[in-house]
């Protein structure tokens, strides 16, 4: 069933877990997920980013997330994720999902406050939930991020309380030391960013984006101090690559498309079920 975030990060405080958010990349990774979330009866937030454009448009990935979520027996978010423009969340919001992210993490701190305040008050009309970014976070997606100073990005806790006060958002991502993409050394965590950060904005949920790679330990230690929702992709996503080659290793002759498509789906729901389960012990 199509649902709005904000009831089941609630849910998620309550329980003292995180929801899961995993990318619409692909058809595979939609249905991989959603099987997931039905197999083991834990809701999620299916999630499309403008970087999964050339897999996918958003155009023609929306209905289907839409639909997915409609469809599905356990209760699911059609959430836009990294939303980089104004129009791009009113056009998700238009498309009948639930939640939008507006991400204004690179603007001035006055300039993100004033769009997102704008996206709340016009996604609470239509009764869906915003997430928005404060602090701002590494990339390496593609191997491009050979050093950087974790300190750097962390999101400042005063600027949180008067970001979240005067936006009205209904959950904030962080930087706390997480990465998108691939670690290629071990993550440099700071969890007195998000006790800090969660004193400063009470008891609204806090967003780890980057989630991929971490250990159970990180990930519980996160939860344990306020993050409510966790993005995972990377990983996932390897974890079906790896399906799909082993596969073409098995039948590299008269080997049919939807053969890889159902190995891969496969083994979305396989790596989901996997972090749902951390997320939500």
């Amino acid at each position: 069933m199509l649902v709005s975030m904000k009831g089941i990060l609630s849910d998620a405080a309550k329980g003292g877990y995180a929801v899961g958010g995993f990318n619409f990349a692909s058809l595979e990774s939609g249905m991989g997920a959603i099987r997931a979330s039905e197999e083991l009866g834990i809701p999620f937030v299916l999630e499309h980013a403008p970087a999964h454009e050339e897999f996918v448009p958003f155009d023609v990935a929306a209905p289907i997330m839409v639909q997915l979520a409609r469809a599905a027996k356990t209760p699911v978010v059609a959430h836009l994720d990294h939303g980089n423009s104004v129009e791009l969340c009113l056009k998700a919001l238009k498309l009948g999902f639930s939640s939008v992210m507006f991400d204004g993490s690179a603007l001035p701190y006055e300039e993100n406050i004033r769009q997102t305040a704008f996206v709340c008050r016009v996604a609470h009309e239509f009764g869906a939930t915003v997430e928005a970014e404060l602090g701002s976070m590494p990339h390496n997606l593609r191997g491009e991020l050979h050093e950087y100073t974790p300190e750097d990005f962390y999101t400042k806790p005063d600027e949180a309380k008067r970001f979240v006060e005067e936006t009205g958002v209904d959950a904030l991502a962080i930087s706390f030391g997480t990465v998108h993409g691939v670690y290629k050394t071990t993550p440099k965590l700071s969890f007195t960013v998000i006790d800090e950060v969660r004193r400063s904005t009470g008891d609204l949920p806090l967003v780890m984006h980057g989630g991929s790679g971490l250990s159970e330990d990180d990930y519980h230690q996160a939860i344990a101090r306020g993050i409510r929702k966790i993005n995972y992709y990377t990983y996932g996503a390897i974890a079906a690559g790896k399906a799909v080659y082993e596969i073409v290793k098995e039948k590299p002759e008269g080997l049919q498309f939807h053969d890889v498509a159902v190995r891969a789906t496969a083994a979305v729901c396989a790596d989901v079920k996997r972090v749902m389960r951390i997320f939500k012990p």
